[in-house]
């Protein structure tokens, strides 16, 4: 092949090539710009708002203390000749139980004594009485001539008075020496639980000498701590005490509560937190009358949560506080849309807000966390979050 033709071939490649690349250029489709966008909803879990009459709870931690509590004391002194087996620390007596004895004998012997110097009394009393007839006999012979004065002394007045004073005497006398006879009996003033017992069989006592110490059995109390602004919403005055419901998180299972009744508060602050106390009578705190409470104790100086019911909260609704967003506002579902609220609060307490205006009976609150919170937002339910109750199980 000569040059000639080899250059024409070649031109003719480079030339359909150059055409080819032309038009693959003008032929190629080109990209538009939508300015529309499309949002995806979120999805997000509801529940129904319920306008009703709800009743707050105040959650405060209190100490148990003895409701009430006594030093047993002799009122006599001698020698403890008797100790009840029950009168021990831990243990349990009832009222009017004995619980010890203090050797009655010298006490016998003053009641014995003061008993013949009553009967000497009385029988001066009626030697007088015959003597005052024979000085009635003797004044009526003076035929009512003398003074007032003179006429008192004939009737031996002072005389019969003085020994009418030494009867009385001798009558207390005797009543005195029943009661140390009777104050060596050591009883137990009310259904008790023993803290201490100070003395044994043998002890030598003195009156006003610490023997032990007792606790009432039937209540314990707790003082509960409360903010002050609080004690507004407990209805101390109503006629039927608040309820309040007690838990020990320490010891008691999960889910186990006892019960107990609001009777006062105390009427002054705790120095160092400034709040007030609220005094709660629990019965049977030691099980002592009821079995079911002996496995949930209320141990002297336990640290115990309390829930105190206060006054009702009528037309709100209730809505739990992970679902309070900032600035009192709640997230509602209207229409598919992110409606961001703004409510009333009139009440919170440790589990619930209370909302007495900007939600509306049958609206569907937001529970879900949402990254990205703006006004209108769409929205997609993806399920309901509706509370369900607690189930607890109870020691009366």
């Amino acid at each position: 092949m000569n040059l000639k033709k080899t250059v024409l071939i070649c031109g003719t490649i480079l030339i359909a090539g150059a055409a080819l690349i032309v038009l693959i250029f003008n032929t190629e489709p080109t990209a538009s710009q939508s300015n529309n966008t499309r949002e995806t909803p979120m999805l997000v879990q509801t529940f129904t708002a319920e306008t009703g009459t709800y009743t707050p709870l105040i959650t405060a931690m209190g100490t148990v203390e003895a409701r009430d509590e006594v030093w047993l004391r002799p009122r006599v002194n001698g020698e403890v000749i008797y100790r009840s087996e029950n009168f021990k620390p831990g243990g349990f007596v009832r009222a009017g139980e004995v619980l010890l004895r203090i050797d009655p004998s010298d006490y016998e012997a003053a009641l014995q004594q003061s008993r013949s110097l009553l009967s000497q009394a009385q029988a001066d009393l009626m030697i007088e009485m015959g003597q005052q007839e024979v000085a009635r006999r003797e004044y009526e012979q003076f035929d009512d001539t003398l003074s007032a004065a003179n006429k008192a002394l004939v009737l031996r007045q002072p005389q019969l008075t003085r020994v009418r004073a030494e009867v009385e005497s001798a009558e207390a006398a005797v009543e005195q020496a029943m009661l140390d006879l009777e104050r060596t009996t050591i009883r137990a003033p009310f259904d008790a639980h023993i803290l201490d017992r100070l003395v044994n069989i043998g002890s030598q006592v003195s009156a006003g000498e610490d023997l032990g110490r007792l606790v009432a059995a039937d209540a314990f109390r707790i003082s509960a701590l409360v903010k002050p602004g609080d004690l507004s919403r407990i209805p101390f005055s109503d006629s039927d005490n608040p309820a309040a419901r007690l838990r020990n998180r320490s010891s008691w299972p999960q889910g186990v509560y006892r019960n107990g009744t609001v009777e006062n508060m105390q009427a002054s602050l705790t120095p160092q937190t400034r709040l007030a106390r609220v005094l709660i009578r629990v019965d049977d705190p030691l099980g002592y009358y009821d079995d079911e409470n002996r496995s949930f104790p209320l141990i002297i100086g336990s640290y115990i949560e309390t829930e105190i019911e206060t006054r009702p909260l009528e037309n709100v609704v209730r809505i739990n506080r992970d679902h309070l967003r900032q600035d009192d506002t709640v997230w509602v579902m209207d229409d598919g849309r992110l409606d961001i609220r703004t409510v009333e609060v009139v009440f919170s307490d440790a589990t619930y807000a209370y909302i007495s205006d900007g939600i509306n009976d049958g609206e569907r609150i937001v529970t879900t966390s949402l990254a990205s919170v703006r006004q209108g937002a769409p929205l997609q339910l993806s399920g309901s979050a509706d509370s369900q109750p607690e189930t607890i199980m109870t020691a009366e």
